[in-house]
């Protein structure tokens, strides 16, 4: 079995791995550390798991785990590694923004795999460290990536995305308490969302010369998943687009492209990507949708894990979506 230790378990991505590797079939929990939560229940905190899991947070870290999970908020990773020396054989994926960068990516002896599977799938695999990609960045990059694999990315590149209060974190704030966020939506952050970093860089590892992304990320009035449009200038037909889409991703176990226009109930509670392509005279729409906390966050990371051990990719992740 593989010894798993979670660090900073009471927030939404620390609650989502709980319960995957809970129910990993080749993985214990080792421990789930939090200084303000030590000797308390965990299904006092993620109250679901009452009468399924009996572990408690710990203060305390076994720093011999086979893999370590840092579900810290950004700025924190780098922190924590400074302070704890783990075993050589530790593997550690980082769910922060901490090391996703290529400037940042080499920290304290570490080098940091951008944990992205459907761009680097060969290399994660022989990985030690991962740097869990973002939830904007994950489903706007499986919206993109083929194109810029086939160097048509040459026009601006226009995306709008709109994410659950689940994104923003478990700790309140002005914009994700009920009475500001129901029935209501708004923008933020536009054109400088620190996601860009990590997507400018995806692409641009595919083609060199690709067009300006301009984003603009929107939150909802809901509690999870991320639905992505994005268009730009594309001359061939939907057919060619569509035979594009299914040759990039002919081995992406998570990654599917739809037929129909997609939408949030198809993908919340599974580490699915879906993905549907419309064409209008020279634009191409471009729509995808994830769960921010599963493949945009912790789900995610478990394929990760599962391609680092050299287990199927799909191992524990084959949750159901709701589809009423």
């Amino acid at each position: 079995m593989i010894r798993a230790g979670i660090i900073g378990g009471s927030g939404y991505t620390g609650g989502e791995l709980i319960r995957i590797l809970h129910n990993h079939p080749k993985v214990s929990i080792d421990f789930v550390y939090s200084t303000t939560k030590a000797g308390k229940k965990i299904n006092r905190t993620h109250s679901d798991l009452l009468g399924t899991l009996d572990l408690v947070f710990t203060d305390s870290i076994n720093l011999q785990v086979d893999v370590l999970f840092l579900c810290l908020g950004h700025g924190n990773s780098k922190y924590f590694l400074n302070e704890h020396s783990f075993s050589a054989k530790t593997r550690i994926i980082d769910l922060s923004n901490d090391f996703r960068l290529m400037q940042d990516a080499s920290f304290a002896g570490k080098d940091f795999v951008y944990g992205l599977p459907e761009l680097n799938k060969t290399t994660i695999s022989s990985a030690r460290y991962i740097a869990n990609p973002g939830c904007f960045a994950t489903c706007i990059q499986l919206a993109l990536l083929p194109l810029a694999s086939s160097q048509l990315l040459h026009s601006e590149v226009h995306v709008n995305a709109v994410t659950g209060s689940t994104g923003a974190g478990v700790k309140p704030s002005a914009t994700t308490h009920f009475s500001w966020r129901n029935n209501n939506v708004s923008w933020y952050k536009a054109f400088t969302h620190q996601h860009l970093g990590e997507i400018n860089e995806s692409l641009e590892s595919l083609q060199k010369d690709k067009g300006e992304l301009l984003f603009i990320p929107n939150r909802g009035n809901f509690a999870r998943g991320i639905l992505s449009t994005a268009y730009t200038r594309f001359k061939g037909s939907e057919e060619e687009a569509s035979d594009l889409y299914h040759e990039f991703y002919e081995d992406a176990v998570f990654t599917q492209i739809a037929e129909e226009p997609v939408h949030l109930k198809q993908v919340v509670n599974t580490n699915n990507c879906h993905i549907h392509l419309h064409k209008y005279k020279d634009i191409l729409l471009v729509t995808s949708v994830i769960d921010n906390l599963l493949k945009g966050a912790s789900g995610q990371a478990v394929q990760n894990m599962n391609l680092m051990f050299g287990l199927d990719e799909s191992e524990g992740l084959l949750l159901k979506a709701a589809v009423y």
